[in-house]
């Protein structure tokens, strides 16, 4: 070989690696988004299960169902990006020795893979295929439950968390009869602590809902559900809203690290148990120095903040730049019987309970403190509480107690 041969090599560019994002929500499209907007110009695949052009899902609950919009797909030009979008394909496996993943299509291969499958609804057992049983996660999901409201059907709703306080409101703004069944004894039973969730439980009433918690559904039939004390509920509908879990069935024997749940256990970059393989999104928890706990966080911030990591991240190998670490102040919202609520943070592990406000009003909040820090916020009608107390908690700051329990001092002012 020549000295010239030789240094056309060298300058000879090397072909550009590709990123393979399976998973085509919020936190695929945005991963997908920022690797363009950060400057990489190798080619992204976004693999979509559903058939739909890529959608938001809060919109699902709200103008979606409710028949105010017919659509919740994102503002993206993916072929302006040059995104390659792939839809209703099913990814079955993952085999990283051959840097490829299986769908019903055929195999993916890939340089970098992005996994962001988000979450998948649980099922009520002995409920699946009963005819009038629904799920609220995806577009079909809400477009099955539009003519259902839209019928002022009586409707139970089975679980009364997040998503079953939504679907609840809008289902009475619809004129519908609802009864909402939760297993345990409080609404929000696995989300905030009982003092805090109780006053809550008032707002079902309010709305013209009946909220029967502390038991449990025995059996669904057509057209009525069968509690485990005895009672039987006419149900036009029955909507299960009981949580949800990462989906990652497919990564079964895949060599990636699954974790409490199934979620994917990511390291502090986003990173896998697996060479170039990063993950984002509901699908996987990561550690927060800030908490000193691994978060496993189903929300939509969550799936907007991480793919910009992600994506910093996967740049940084190409160019040897320094890692970007991933650790937020989790924050959702939930609009509910009239009601906007906040929350910021993450309250396991606080010593001290501060309330502003009377949580039998409209508006109110709640403080949480370790060791005198603000660790969360949660905030109802009261959104300055919760711009404020979000700023503190990511400066980490020490807050004056008394101020901080006062509801017309504003939040910022209690910092030490």
């Amino acid at each position: 070989m020549t000295e010239q041969t030789q240094q056309t090599q060298n300058n000879a560019p090397r072909p550009r690696p590709s990123v393979v994002v399976v998973g085509a929500g919020m936190a695929g499209v945005q991963t997908a988004v920022a690797l363009r907007e950060q400057g990489f110009t190798g080619p992204v695949t976004l693999l979509g299960a559903e058939p739909h052009q890529p959608y938001d899902r809060p919109p699902l609950s709200k103008a979606v169902l409710l028949g105010k919009a017919e659509t919740a797909a994102f503002d993206v030009d993916f072929e302006g990006l040059g995104i390659e979008l792939r839809l209703g394909v099913e990814v079955t496996g993952l085999r990283a020795a051959a840097r490829q993943v299986d769908t019903e299509a055929g195999p993916v291969p890939y340089d970098v893979l992005v996994l962001a499958t988000g979450a998948q609804p649980l099922t009520l057992p002995g409920a699946e295929g009963v005819p009038g049983v629904h799920l609220l996660r995806t577009l079909d999901d809400a477009e099955r439950l539009r003519p259902v409201l839209a019928a002022a059907s009586e409707i139970v709703v089975v679980g009364a968390g997040w998503i079953g306080a939504e679907f609840a409101t809008a289902a009475r703004e619809a004129g519908c009869a609802v009864t909402v069944v939760e297993a345990a004894d409080r609404v929000l039973a696995g989300a905030l602590p009982a003092e805090v969730a109780a006053p809550m439980a008032a707002w079902y009433a309010e709305a013209g809902a009946r909220l029967e918690t502390g038991v449990t559904v025995e059996s669904v039939e057509p057209g009525r559900v069968r509690l485990a004390d005895g009672r039987v509920l006419d149900a036009g509908a029955v909507v299960v809203g009981i949580g949800a879990r990462p989906a990652t069935g497919w990564l079964a024997g895949s060599g990636v690290e699954l974790g409490p749940q199934g979620a994917v256990v990511a390291d502090e970059h986003l990173r896998t148990s697996l060479p170039e393989v990063h993950a984002v999104g509901d699908c996987a928890s990561f550690p927060s120095a800030r908490y000193g706990a691994r978060l496993l966080v189903h929300h939509w911030d969550n799936a907007l903040q991480g793919p910009r990591t992600v994506a910093a991240n996967i740049l940084a190998d190409l160019g040897g730049g320094p890692q970007q670490v991933y650790d937020p102040v989790p924050y959702f919202w939930s609009e509910q019987f009239g009601r906007f609520v906040q929350y910021a943070g993450h309250h396991a592990g606080a010593d001290t309970l501060l309330r502003r406000g009377d949580p039998a009003g409209a508006a109110w909040s709640v403080c949480w403190l370790r060791e005198g820090v603000l660790v969360a916020v949660l905030a109802v009608g009261r959104p300055r509480d919760l711009a404020q107390g979000r700023k503190l908690i990511e400066a980490a700051a020490a807050v004056d107690p008394v101020r901080a329990a006062d509801p017309s001092v504003p939040l910022k002012s209690a910092a030490l």
